[in-house]
C-alpha cells in the first residue's frame, strides 16, 4: 500500500517528467468533448468553417486578384492554418493550471508540466486538422503540392512557439489582474485576424501600410510559410530571425513572470470574485 519514493537520476527524472507531460496533454485534448474523435472533427470544422468564410470574403472583396499565383484555396489554407495554431496555442497557454490549481497538490504535477502539455495538445490537434483538410481537399477537390513541405511545416511550429512564448507572459500576469489581461488576450486574438496578414501578400504591399504588420511575428511566419508552400513566391519584407527572436524573448519573460508569479500568488486572490 505505501511505498517508498526511491531517489532518482538526472535522465530516470526526466523521462518521468516527460511521461507526465504526455499524460497531461493527452487529458488536454480530451478536455473540451469526452469523445476524443469528435473533439477532432470539432476543431477541423472550426478550421473549415473559416476558409470558406475568408474564401467568400476575398472574392467578394478582389482579393483573389493580389493573391500568390498557384492554388487560390491553398493560398487561404496557409494563412488559416498558422493562424489558428499561433491562437490555439496562445488560448490553451493561457489557460493553463496556475499554481492555486488543485492539480498542483498532485505530485509531481507542476506549473511547467502544466503549460508544455496545453502547449503540445494545442499543437497535436491543429497539426492533425490541417493534415485531414489538406488530405480531403487533396483526394476529394483538385490535387496540390507543397514545394517545401519542411520548410512548412517548420513556419507553423514556428506559429505556435509563438503563440506559447505570448500565452506564457499572459498566463504570468493574468492573475494580477485577470479581468485586464482576459479582455487585453481577446483583444490580441481578434486584432490578429487582419494583423496577422493572412489575406495579404506581403512583397505586394506598399511600405507606408508594411509598418502597420511587420511588428507581428505571426505576419513574418505566414510570409515565410507560403515562400516554402509556393514555387513562385519567395519572401522579401519578412524574415525568420524575428519571429524567432520575439519568440525566445517571450518565453524567457514569461518563465521570469510565472517564477515571480508563484512565489507570491495566493488561493484568497480569486475570493473575492
Amino acid at each position: 500500500m505505501f511505498e517508498i519514493e526511491q531517489p532518482k537520476s538526472s535522465v530516470g527524472s526526466a523521462f518521468t517528467t516527460l511521461e507526465l507531460i504526455f499524460h497531461a496533454s493527452v487529458r488536454h485534448v480530451r478536455k473540451n468533448h469526452g469523445n476524443a474523435i469528435i473533439g477532432l472533427l470539432m476543431n477541423i470544422l472550426q478550421t473549415v468553417i473559416l476558409i470558406v468564410v475568408f474564401y467568400v470574403i476575398m472574392n467578394i472583396m478582389g482579393g483573389r486578384s493580389n493573391a500568390i499565383r498557384g492554388n487560390f484555396v491553398l493560398y487561404i489554407m496557409s494563412g488559416i492554418f498558422m493562424f489558428m495554431t499561433h491562437t490555439k496555442a496562445l488560448g490553451a497557454v493561457m489557460g493553463a493550471e496556475g499554481p492555486t490549481s488543485p492539480m498542483m497538490l498532485h505530485r509531481p504535477m507542476n506549473t511547467i508540466v502544466a503549460i508544455c502539455s496545453s502547449a503540445l495538445s494545442a499543437l497535436y490537434l491543429q497539426v492533425l486538422s490541417a493534415s485531414v483538410v489538406l488530405y480531403f481537399y487533396h483526394v476529394i477537390f483538385t490535387p496540390i503540392s507543397i514545394y517545401e513541405p519542411v520548410g512548412a511545416l517548420g513556419m507553423l511550429v514556428l506559429s505556435w512557439a509563438s503563440g506559447v512564448g505570448i500565452g506564457m507572459i499572459m498566463l504570468a500576469a493574468k492573475p494580477w489582474a485577470p479581468d485586464f489581461f482576459g479582455i487585453l488576450c481577446s483583444l490580441y486574438m481578434r486584432a490578429n485576424m487582419i494583423a496577422s496578414g493572412k489575406m495579404f501578400v506581403a512583397n505586394k504591399m506598399p511600405g507606408h501600410v508594411l509598418a502597420w504588420f511587420d511588428w507581428n511575428p505571426l505576419f513574418h511566419t505566414i510570409d515565410q510559410g507560403r515562400g516554402f508552400i509556393f514555387l513562385n513566391y519567395h519572401p522579401h519584407y519578412s524574415s525568420i530571425d524575428y519571429p524567432i527572436k520575439v519568440t525566445a524573448a517571450c518565453i524567457v519573460i514569461g518563465l521570469m513572470g510565472e517564477f515571480f508569479t508563484r512565489k507570491h500568488i495566493s488561493a484568497s486572490w480569486a475570493a473575492k470574485r
